[in-house]
């Protein structure tokens, strides 16, 4: 086992740069987790650690043996050095280094007939992001796709607003045409949340292979979903605005699908 106690090591040097910044997190290939049910999670989702370095005032050697099957570098690091790397102001003392997956579509798989998919154009805010995996952990949909993504998965604001689901979901990433392109390959109905052409969200049959679309707040879904959906559907308000929050709207017609399937 190593220890590291000093903020002026380079291999420290290196870690702050990948929690900082995007760029160095897609050139090296790998991104930090922090926290004891986020790093358990990534495990599970199949992530391969590189590192874990753990602060002992506040996460045991023994607790990180019970935790850590797999022959991995690990670090003890001082208080110091934890909190140079630590995102959170609630800390638990253990932070890892993964490996990224590539997120591809080619590389998802179904294990159902009719997978329900979720798919999110150009979500900025980490926390949407964030809330958005969430719902779909709890809906246990098949697939999560984002298209023209705004930020990288890895962003320590995703993982931790997502409570470590970016790693429960599977998850893919490309543009708009791509996304299309393959979900049409695979005869998946396209749902589209949008106004213009639209028909209320809970007339429609999600019972068969599905993609509920979701676009931004601001500027909703582009021209080319519209165009391309099975059809165009819309939540009801009946307030004064004619929008809600992006993880909202997703939730509501996630469960809708659910509900339709028996929530299976």
């Amino acid at each position: 086992m190593k220890e590291i106690f000093s903020t002026q090591n380079a291999f420290i040097k290196q870690l702050v740069q990948l929690k900082d910044k995007s760029r160095e997190r897609k050139k090296a290939g790998t991104f930090l987790i922090e926290g004891v049910r986020e790093v358990s999670l990534a495990l599970k989702g199949g992530y391969k650690l590189e590192t874990v370095l753990f602060y002992p005032e506040l996460f045991s050697i023994e607790s990180l043996k019970t935790l850590i099957p797999e022959a991995v570098d690990i670090v003890e690091v001082s208080k110091d050095v934890y909190e140079k790397l630590a995102y959170r102001s609630t800390t638990e003392g253990l932070l890892a280094v993964a490996k990224s997956k590539d997120n591809q579509l080619s590389d998802l798989t179904f294990k159902k007939e009719n997978p329900l998919i979720l798919v999110a154009e150009a979500p900025e805010k980490p926390g949407n992001i964030g809330a958005i995996l969430r719902t779909a952990d709890a809906a246990n949909v098949d697939a999560v796709i984002i298209a023209n993504p705004k930020t990288d998965l890895y962003n320590p604001n995703i993982v931790r607003s997502s409570v470590g689901c970016v790693f429960t979901n599977q998850i893919a990433t490309g543009t708009t045409s791509e996304i299309i392109t393959f979900l049409k390959t695979k005869n998946i109905n396209i749902y589209c949340a949008i106004l213009q052409e639209s028909v209320d969200y809970h007339t429609q049959d999600y019972k068969k292979p599905t993609a509920i679309v979701v676009g931004t707040e601001s500027t909703g879904l582009s021209d080319e979903w519209r165009k391309n959906s099975t059809k165009n559907i819309i939540i009801p308000m009946q307030g004064e605005i004619d929008s809600m929050n992006v993880s909202v709207a997703a939730g509501i017609l996630i469960f809708e699908a659910k509900r339709q399937r028996k929530f299976n």
